[in-house]
């Protein structure tokens, strides 16, 4: 009897419970790619870090967050350690990617195997059809300055 639980998890047997497994792998992926952005953030805030402090006197004084205390040293005590941190965390991105194009494998094999297609809804594709050259979508803004 366990095995055949076992395999009732891995198998959906109905329609709802395919587009249930569906909607949970799309999420899983998009939870990956705003992981990934949020990650890449940091790593540029590091970047602009470390290129701000590497030309400064590695005795000069600066401070740094850790664990929510403001702390002070020197800047030959924090480059190596915003280095570190910057390389730890593109070592993350590298193997978020790689589970990321695990994820886009697994969910391409699961389209094919239940036959699922993505269709965009109507009103879509007749906004794309409909819109002009010319037209414009905006703010509507008035006069810089209404004492006239």
């Amino acid at each position: 009897m366990a095995s055949k639980a076992e395999g009732d998890r891995k198998e959906p047997i109905n329609e709802q419970a395919v587009v249930n497994a569906y909607t949970a792998m799309r999420s899983e992926l998009n939870q990956i790619y705003s992981k990934i952005t949020e990650l890449e953030m940091e790593v540029s805030e590091h970047s602009l870090v470390i290129n701000a402090i590497q030309p400064l006197d590695p005795s000069r004084r600066c401070y740094r967050m850790i664990g929510g205390v403001l702390v002070e040293r020197t800047i030959k005590e924090v480059l190596p350690a915003v280095q570190r941190n910057k390389e730890g965390i593109e070592e993350v991105i590298a193997r978020l990617n790689e589970a990321l194009e695990k994820k886009k494998k697994e969910i391409a094999e699961f389209e094919t195997k239940y036959k699922i297609k993505i269709r965009k809804p109507e009103n879509e594709v007749q906004d794309d059809g409909g819109k002009k050259e010319g037209s414009s979508q905006g703010v509507l803004v008035g006069p810089a300055s209404s004492n006239e």
